[in-house]
């Protein structure tokens, strides 16, 4: 969700990658609803592991749960680490109505925090080719 939302609110001002650090192997279709939802897309999206991005030169690398942060490899290109401790909506107990409410929760958390991030921080230009 978080890289669907970070595109929505970011515009092309971003280039954003997601991955996880025990990927499902699918994206759950009550994260691509909630992210519908909002006019979010994740209809390309598929599931992702962090050492797919290991050696990938990043200006930002944001964790999402407490898992992920303990789980994630150490990223040496990144410029900045930050992490959000938000609820992991895949491990909401109970009927439809309680999953489909805790998807929905953390993915206007999530969004909450890009758009504080985005409106007080810029992008890192990037490199010239001059």
């Amino acid at each position: 969700m978080a890289e669907a939302l970070w595109r929505l609110a970011a515009g092309d001002r971003w280039e954003c990658y997601s991955a996880g650090a025990h990927p499902a192997g699918f994206v759950h279709p009550l994260a691509v609803r909630a992210v519908e939802e909002v006019g979010g897309d994740l209809s390309q999206a598929r599931s992702k592991h962090v050492s797919e991005f290991r050696d990938v030169p990043l200006d930002l690398v944001v964790t999402l749960c407490d898992d992920a942060r303990a789980a994630c490899p150490s990223y040496p290109h990144a410029r900045r680490h930050l992490h959000w401790p938000f609820d992991d909506p895949y491990f909401a107990t109970g009927g439809e109505a309680e999953r489909w409410a805790a998807f929905c929760r953390v993915r206007d958390e999530i969004d909450a925090a890009i758009r504080d991030y985005l409106q007080h921080n810029e992008p890192a230009p990037a490199p010239s080719d001059a």
